[in-house]
Parts: structure tokens; C-alpha cells; sequence
């Protein structure tokens, strides 16, 4: 689904590398209406994920000061805070800089668990046995059976969120023709190798019924991670305190690049005057000041970690629901942009040989992405609508469990039907396409013509590995 959906916003954002290309693609393409509540979504979606990463920051402490807890969580808020500030004032190249160290950090950790995973699971741990697929045949793979895996949709919406970032960079891009094709395409295999392989390894370490992943009523916490949970079963002293540290910088990773993705979306909103203008201010080294510091702001609900438990682990999850399955929407939404503008470059005389990059998968696969999400959507209202234990839950409960799953519809309606009915807005037809605002000098025909000749001299070699990255 994922391949799909980069594939086509790379081609769109590699043609078009505008600022806010989600909401920009939307308006530009579909209607206006939906733009707006797209834009607005998709801001949402990241202003609330630094508060929700800090608490689940302040999760990964626990794994250390659970047992003593002399110091209040509110003080590690203030130094995660300050931190995310400090590095988001450096502007892009602060951001960069940053998440190229916690990217390294990041990769080193995931290659070397599946290394040590493997070897875990054929019997190498200090006190582990050979466990093999044990763990797929009892307890098995799907707790609650299909309903189950459906009820994780939620939760994955929300780890694989951010693979789109991609396009927002586009207009901070030197040069988006030839540098973002090559990050288009690394998705997949990023997301092969440190989110498919990783799990599965993890799916075979630790059963689903392990008493330590039920922290809480709630769900698990970070404090109960997988990873931490299938070194500490091979008996190996000290790594789980490394690894429980790598999951505390990825949750801190995700809190910086949230800053990132918020600000820059508020500042093309203002620029489409889809949001006060105050936030399109952008000083002179390129930052949008006051967007970052709104989304800052934000922040500052991360200060309930502080609070019991109890009030930690509710906002927590509805801070989850706000932002998880938005990216669905952002997903879907790409998809659906990407086949109105197929239609409305052909309609208007255009052939794909001017394209300077070609999604994969095509329009086919536009299509194929645009069912999978739609089935995700329909998956998780099956869920909201019915939870487990659905007939011993009074109809309070039932709501309540409703929305924080599928809290981003109605935040999403809540934007499109207003604008919709005040602006009169009508879906943008195919010969009425705007296909020339935003398009880079980089991307005339001589340059792309050349760029094809240089291709058709590189060896074998290199012509396999410029396709597949």
C-alpha cells in the first residue's frame, strides 16, 4: 500500500516540489474543500505527535526509574522539550544534522537485533533454547483471529506515518528531479528491512500472551517493549538497557521530525490562505518561525506525563487516535490526487514522456493504493463500531472506544463541510487542471532529454540499482 502511495506522491511532488504538496496536490487536483481539510489534517496529525511521543518518552524512563522514581516525569519532559527546541532552531540543517545521528543510531540497533534475533531463535541466547516457529504454533500469530489483526491497523497507521515526509521536503530540495526518485524508491526496502524483517523476528521471539506486554487495561506501553522483552527471555544482562535507550531516541526522532512536518504544513496552509497569515512568516534563513513555535507550543501538553497513570495513559490514547489514522486519509488521499492528475496531464495534450519520474506501480498502482486504504478504513470502523466484548460494554463505553479509534473522521468532516458550503467549492475538472504553477525550470525537456542519454550509456549494473533505489 505504502509502495504505491510514496511512488505516486514522488512523481507528483518530483513534477510539482511545492510547499505543503499534500494539501496543495488535493486542492489542485481533487477540490479545493478537501485540500483544506486535508492540509489541516495532516497538521494536526504532527502537532499533537510531539506531545505524544514525549509521554512515550517518558514511558522508556520507567524501564530504569520504575522501581525508584525519585524524580518526576515533568522534569524529563522539560529536558526532551528543550532538546526538540534547540535542534528545530538550526532550521533545516538542524533537523538534517539531527536526524542523520539518530538515523545511524536507529539502523545500527534494528540490523543488530535481527542478527542477534536470529541467533536468539536458533538457541544462541545465554539461557535460551532452540524456539524456532514454537510461538506461531501456540499461542499462534493472530490473537482475537482476524478482528485482531484489523484492531492493530490503528497502531500501524501510526508507526509507518512520516514515510510521506518525502514530498514534504520537496520544496526545500535543491534539486527534487534527481534526489527525491532515489528517496522514493528507499522506501520500500527501508521498510522491508527495519519494519517487516525486525517484526516477524519479533513475532517469532515473543508470544502475544506474554504477561509483561499487558501493562495496563489500555494496551502496552513502551515501558513492556518487544524488543527489550525477547533479549531479556535469552538472558543477556546490560543490552536491554542499550536497546530500551535506542527506543527512547526513535520516539525523541519522531517528536523532532513531528516539529518538522507541522510547521512546514501551517506555513503552506497560511501561504493558501487556508490559515492565518502569521504563520507563513519565514525569517531569513528559511525557518517559519512562527509555525514552529505554535507546534512548540503543542508541546506542552506532553507536561500531563507528570500526572497519574492512569490520566497519562488516557491522553496518551487520545492523542494516538487524533493522529494515527490520519495518515490513512493523507494516504488515500495522495492516491486519489495522483489519478486526477494522470487524467488531467492526459486530457490536457500531455504524454508521460515528459514526466521526469514515473511511479512504478503506474496508475494501477494509484488505484491499488487507493482500495488497500479504503479497506483500511472499513476495517477500522468495523473495530470502532463493534470492539471486543462489544454486548458487555454500555453504550458510554462503546462511544468512547468508537472515537478513539476513528477520532480523524469527524476531525476531517469537521474541516471539509464547513469550507466546503461557505467557499461553494466544486471538484476540479480534468481540462480545468492548473498543471503549470509550481513546475521547476530544472524540469524542461532538454535537461530530462539529456538526463534519458546519460541512462542509456550506465552498465547493466547500475541501471538495476537506479530502478530498484
Amino acid at each position: 500500500m505504502l509502495y504505491c502511495t510514496v511512488h505516486a506522491l514522488g512523481e507528483m511532488a518530483v513534477l510539482f516540489p511545492v510547499a505543503g504538496s499534500f494539501s496543495a496536490y488535493s486542492t489542485r487536483f481533487i477540490d479545493p474543500a478537501w485540500g483544506f481539510a486535508m492540509g489541516w489534517n495532516y497538521a494536526l496529525q504532527w502537532l499533537v505527535v510531539l506531545p505524544l511521543e514525549i509521554v512515550a518518552a517518558t514511558f522508556t524512563i520507567e524501564f530504569w526509574t520504575k522501581n525508584t522514581k525519585v524524580v518526576d516525569n515533568n522534569v524529563y519532559v522539560t529536558i526532551f522539550l528543550v532538546l526538540i527546541v534547540v535542534i528545530n532552531l538550526f532550521g533545516v540543517k538542524g533537523y538534517g544534522e539531527a536526524e542523520f545521528i539518530f538515523a545511524i543510531i536507529k539502523i545500527t540497533a534494528v540490523i543488530g537485533f535481527i542478527i542477534l534475533g536470529i541467533i536468539i531463535n536458533i538457541g544462541g541466547g545465554p539461557e535460551g533454547g532452540y524456539i524456532g516457529g514454537m510461538y506461531w504454533r501456540n499461542p499462534g500469530p493472530f490473537n482475537n483471529g482476524f478482528k485482531g489483526l484489523c484492531s492493530v491497523f490503528v497502531n500501524a497507521a501510526f508507526a509507518f506515518s512520516g514515510t510521506e515526509l518525502v514530498g514534504l521536503a520537496a520544496a526545500e530540495t535543491a534539486n527534487p528531479r534527481k534526489s527525491l526518485p532515489t528517496a522514493v524508491k528507499q522506501v520500500f526496502w527501508r521498510i522491508s528491512l527495519f519494519y517487516i524483517v525486525s517484526l516477524t523476528i519479533v513475532g517469532l521471539l515473543v508470544p502475544y500472551n506474554d504477561p509483561r506486554l499487558l501493562q495496563n487495561e489500555n494496551g502496552a506501553s513502551a515501558v513492556a517493549s518487544p524488543f527489550v522483552i525477547a533479549i531479556k527471555n535469552a538472558g543477556i544482562e546490560g543490552l536491554p538497557s542499550v536497546f530500551n535507550a535506542v527506543i527512547m531516541i526513535a520516539v525523541l526522532s519522531v517528536g523532532n521530525s513531528s516539529i518538522y512536518g507541522s510547521s512546514r504544513t501551517l506555513a503552506a496552509l497560511a501561504e493558501q490562505n487556508q490559515a492565518p497569515k502569521i504563520f507563513a512568516y519565514i525569517d531569513r534563513q528559511g525557518r517559519p518561525l512562527v509555525s514552529i513555535a505554535f507546534a512548540l507550543a503543542i508541546g506542552f501538553l506532553a507536561y500531563l506525563a507528570g500526572a497519574d497513570d492512569d490520566l497519562r495513559d488516557e491522553v496518551f490514547n487520545w492523542l494516538l487516535a487524533l493522529s494515527a489514522l490520519s495518515a490513512v486519509f493523507t494516504w488515500l488521499s495522495i492516491c486519489l490526487a495522483h489519478i486526477r492528475f494522470r487524467k488531467g496531464w492526459r486530457v490536457q495534450g500531455h504524454s508521460l514522456s515528459e514526466l521526469a519520474f514515473r511511479s512504478q506501480p503506474g496508475l494501477i498502482g494509484s488505484y491499488v493504493g487507493l482500495i488497500f486504504n479504503l479497506l483500511v478504513l472499513i476495517a477500522q470502523f468495523w473495530v470502532a463500531f463493534a470492539p471486543f466484548g462489544y454486548g458487555e460494554l454500555s453504550t458510554a463505553v462503546r462511544l468512547q472506544s468508537f472515537f478513539k479509534v476513528y477520532l480523524a473522521l469527524p476531525v476531517t468532516v469537521a474541516f471539509y463541510i464547513p469550507y466546503k458550503f461557505y467557499y461553494r467549492t466544486s471538484v476540479v475538472r480534468s481540462h480545468n487542471m492548473d498543471l503549470h504553477t509550481g513546475i521547476r525550470e530544472l524540469n524542461i525537456d532538454a535537461l530530462i532529454e539529456d538526463e534519458r542519454e546519460e541512462r542509456k550509456k550506465w552498465p547493466r549494473w547500475k541501471k538495476v540499482y537506479k530502478f530498484l533505489c
